[in-house]
Formats: structure tokens, C-alpha cells, sequence
């Protein structure tokens, strides 16, 4: 009894993008029945475990957060605690969509996503006023805070929210650009130190879902620009994978999980959309990127997890 309650009460936040990750991973499988010979069950069985990983650590926090409120804030001293906590909102959203796919249209699991995602980002805004001037800087795990709402139109689109969606994605837009701009001319100076490389991943999910959200509206424009924007930074991903990955697994191997997902989801969506061989052939190649690596993340994570040490190795509060 005492090893399961020290578990929900030192919850790690960084389970959460994993968890994002996870649920991703049954869409793009459910996605893929529409362009490629493969059984829904196996997007259907997939969604069905990321929900159940996703609501059981869900519970956990909750639970741990009622024992002592305290720890929140406490989670959200650093900046994967902050991606962690913003996770939980987006990962609502996305359950919202997966959940028309089953044929439960829920309002009230988007609206609590989205609310979520605008109080985290409020609350974040607050920590980051108060921390010390050097540690203001930008860094890739802002985009999951203050980008996380360009998740909304994928579930607001179809429970009847285009107009909503539609300007809770321009909000993020605004994040985006100026996060981009803010951390690339870090970049210029320095970059990251080996543990927290996997975070330059993240940046890939806003330009795959920027690119979904356009090329879904009929702004081909900017959905081209954001489709190519995607492709080239996935190309050069997958060649400093070795770079990236060097040390072996850590709990930041959760940035890589949801912006694997959301650019095969993309090229789902663009290959739907007449968009050709080059989207296809990023579909397959993102599902078979995506599928061995989600799933090895989720294993390490719950088996870190499982021993607390996932707790400790990301400094999670305790109730």
C-alpha cells in the first residue's frame, strides 16, 4: 500500500507528454485506414490503451493535487514541469477528437481542454514574470503552453466550433512566431545541452498542425508553407537523430512523441487531400517512425515511473 501511495502522490507532469504522444498515436493508426490498406482495429485498440494510460495518470494527478494543491506550482518550476502541466489540456482536446471518431460527439472534454490550456498559459505567464531574469529566456517547451491551442480545431472544427477554433489557433500563431524568432536567435549563440536536445523536436508539432489546419480551411497558401516547413524539418531531424538521441533515454524523450504523431497525422490529411506521393510517402514513413518510437517512450516512461524513479529523475513535487 505504501509503494502505490507514494506513486499518485509524487505524479510526474512529464508523464502527460507522453501521454499526448500515446493518444496521437491511436489517431494516426485510425487516420491511416483512409489512405492505406490497414484494419481500423488497430487505431481503434490503439486509442482505447492511450486512453486508459492517459485517464489513469489523469486521475493520479488529480488526486495527488487534492491532497496538496501546493504541488503545482511546485511541478511548475522548470520548463518541462510547465510542458508537462500544459500537456494535460492539449491531450483533453485531442481525446475530444478521438472520441467523434467512436462516434461520441462530448463538448464539455473539449471545452475542458481548452479552458485548461488558457489557465495554464495564464499561470505559466505569472511563474515566468516571477523567475529570475536569466532564466526568462525562451525555450522549445514554451510551445506546448503558449501553442498548445493550435490542438482545438482538430476536435472544435466537427463538435461545431469552427469560428472558436479557428482564433484560438491564431492566439497560438502569435506564440509561435514569437517563440520561434525568441529561441532561434538563441540558438544562433548556444544550443542545448545534451539531456534536453530532444526538446528541439517539439517545434515540429505547431508546423505540422499549422499545416492541418490551413490545408483543412482551404488556405492553401499558408498550408503549403507550413506542409514544407514540416517536411524539412522533419528531414533534418532524422539526420541529427544520432545527435539528438546520444546519451540514450531520458523522461525528455517524451518531446519526441506528439510532434512524430501530429506530422504523420498531417500527411494523413494532405494526402486526403489530393496532395499527392510526397504526402503519402510522409504518412508511411511517419507511421513507421512513430509507432516503434511512441511505443518504446511509453514502456520506459511507465517503467520509470513504476519504480518512482520518473519522479525523481524530473523532480516532480510530492503531496
Amino acid at each position: 500500500m505504501a509503494f502505490k501511495t507514494s506513486l499518485w502522490r509524487s505524479t510526474p507532469p512529464a508523464i502527460f507528454s507522453v501521454a499526448l504522444g500515446f493518444l496521437g498515436l491511436g489517431m494516426i493508426w485510425r487516420k491511416s485506414s483512409s489512405i492505406l490498406p490497414v484494419p481500423t482495429l488497430i487505431g481503434d485498440l490503439l486509442m482505447g490503451i492511450a486512453t486508459a494510460f492517459f485517464v489513469f495518470f489523469l486521475a493520479s494527478y488529480l488526486a495527488k493535487l487534492a491532497a496538496r494543491p501546493a504541488a503545482l506550482i511546485e511541478d511548475m518550476r522548470t520548463p518541462p514541469g510547465r510542458a508537462g502541466v500544459s500537456a494535460i489540456g492539449m491531450a483533453l482536446m485531442l481525446l475530444s477528437a478521438m472520441l467523434i471518431n467512436l462516434g461520441w460527439m462530448l463538448p464539455w472534454v473539449w471545452w475542458t481542454g481548452v479552458l485548461t490550456q488558457i489557465a495554464v498559459m495564464a499561470l505559466v505567464s505569472v511563474l515566468i514574470s516571477r523567475d529570475a531574469p536569466a532564466s526568462r529566456g525562451f525555450n522549445p517547451f514554451q510551445y506546448l503552453t503558449f501553442v498548445g491551442l493550435i490542438v482545438a480545431p482538430i476536435g472544435g472544427v466537427s463538435l461545431g466550433y469552427p469560428q472558436i477554433s479557428f482564433w484560438l489557433a491564431m492566439i497560438s500563431l502569435v506564440g509561435f512566431v514569437v517563440i520561434t524568432i525568441g529561441y532561434g536567435a538563441n540558438l544562433m549563440r548556444v544550443m542545448p545541452v545534451q539531456p534536453f536536445r530532444p526538446s528541439l523536436v517539439i517545434v515540429l508539432s505547431p508546423l505540422s498542425l499549422f499545416a492541418l489546419m490551413y490545408l483543412q480551411m482551404h488556405m492553401q497558401l499558408l498550408g503549403q508553407a507550413f506542409f514544407w516547413a514540416s517536411w524539412i524539418a522533419a528531414v533534418l531531424f532524422m539526420v541529427q537523430a544520432p545527435w539528438l538521441t546520444r546519451g540514450g533515454w531520458t523522461p525528455i524523450w517524451g518531446a519526441f512523441t506528439f510532434p512524430v504523431a501530429a506530422f504523420t497525422s498531417m500527411q494523413i490529411t494532405a494526402a486526403l487531400l489530393g496532395m499527392g506521393l510526397v504526402a503519402t510517402a510522409g504518412a508511411i514513413l511517419g507511421l513507421i517512425v512513430a509507432t516503434p518510437l511512441i511505443l518504446f517512450v511509453a514502456y520506459k516512461s511507465s517503467k520509470a515511473w513504476s519504480r518512482g524513479d520518473l519522479a525523481k529523475k524530473t523532480g516532480a513535487s510530492v503531496a
